[in-house]
């Protein structure tokens, strides 16, 4: 026998409320409004009884959405997807490994994982150094950005920087991470091949 969305919803709830029971919390079970006797039917139940619910074309359920759960939840949830496309586009940009790390503390092997995912082709050994024209285009672009001593800039401005420059995302991070490393954050771009 096919089960209805009806059924399949009450079979979703009571398996919650049954697992609430298993682990004794009452407090959750009180909130769906099941009380000392709704408790006992639901100990007695068995998997049998929850097969049989699909036969159900009703349901005995009130089902209510609360706004101020359900807005915060959707917008954490729009921010991750976000986040997670950021983290796709950086990675088909062929951001390193140190770099991913940092933003988005990803370790070594999801990072691999997810060049393979994307078809990154594997890159070798440091890129090229961009010329200075492309080093200086790079700092006013990059300090333009920088608010803090530690140069560390958001995910989504590091992918701004590399559409604006046109550079090497590895060169970019290299070059910038150089900078902060030797206080060059706000100072003057004089040696931008320093160290």
């Amino acid at each position: 026998m096919e089960g209805t969305k009806e059924s399949d919803l009450v079979t979703a709830v009571l398996m919650y409320a049954i697992r609430c029971l298993a682990e004794g919390d009452r407090p959750a079970l009180r909130n769906m409004n099941f009380g000392p006797k709704e408790i006992e039917a639901l100990r007695e139940m068995s998997l049998a009884d929850l097969y049989r619910i699909e036969s159900l074309r009703a349901h005995c359920l009130e089902i209510t959405l609360n706004r101020k759960v359900y807005w915060p939840m959707v917008e954490h949830l729009c921010k991750q997807r976000e986040s997670e496309e950021t983290l796709q586009t950086l990675i088909a940009a062929d951001a390193p490994q140190e770099m991913m790390q940092v933003l988005f503390g990803l370790n070594p092997r999801d990072y691999t994982r997810l060049r393979r995912t994307l078809s990154v082709n594997p890159s070798v050994g440091r890129p090229p150094e961009p010329d200075e024209e492309s080093s200086n285009q790079l700092w006013q672009v990059w300090s333009s950005y920088v608010d803090n001593e530690a140069g560390l800039l958001m995910p989504e401005q590091y992918l701004k920087i590399y559409k604006e420059t046109d550079i090497p995302m590895r060169a970019i991070w290299i070059l910038t991470q150089r900078w902060a490393q030797y206080g060059d954050v706000n100072g003057q771009h004089a040696q931008n091949t320093a160290g």
